[in-house]
């Protein structure tokens, strides 16, 4: 070990470009993860999904367009049109307390909706990295039609 930390310097001076581009690596690594640490949402795969909607009850919410939720959307989410989303509507607001699970067929919108119902003060909010694209790739079960409809909080 002492022999290699007596040859650090050398190697780092010999190789720069390569050291700053693992230092530069390194930075942007701790950078994402606390950022990721801070904000105050959580991504979930299909299965951590499922476990929050079987122990926790969560609420679901769907992003996807009407025609995209009718053609498949994850059993027992309420449909909400990116257009109609509010984080302040009084129905949606009764579950501040609730788990808050937001889907979409990517996973973009709905990390976008996780951001700004964390900022509208719910507490406990989550979104499906991958969303319903990566649940059909992790062979989870689909519901088709019109399913539950529009968002209502329970409580």
């Amino acid at each position: 070990m002492s022999e290699f930390l007596h040859r650090l310097p050398e190697f780092l001076g010999n190789h720069l470009i390569l050291s700053l581009a693992f230092i530069g690596a390194l930075v942007a690594l701790a950078v994402v993860e606390a950022q990721r640490f801070t904000r105050g949402y959580s991504a979930l795969t299909p299965a951590g999904l499922t476990q929050l909607i079987n122990r926790d009850d969560a609420l679901l919410i769907d992003l996807s367009s009407q025609q995209d939720f009718e053609k498949g959307h994850i059993p027992g989410a309420r449909l909400v049109a990116p257009s109609q989303f509010d984080p302040e509507n009084k129905e949606l607001a009764k579950a501040r307390e609730l788990p808050v699970a937001v889907v979409c067929r990517t996973g973009q919108a709905s990390a976008r909706a996780a951001r700004r119902l964390k900022q509208a003060g719910f507490s406990k909010v989550y979104w499906l990295d991958g969303g319903v694209n990566g649940w059909q790739q992790a062979q989870m079960p689909l519901a088709r039609g019109r399913g539950q409809g529009k968002a209502a909080a329970r409580g």
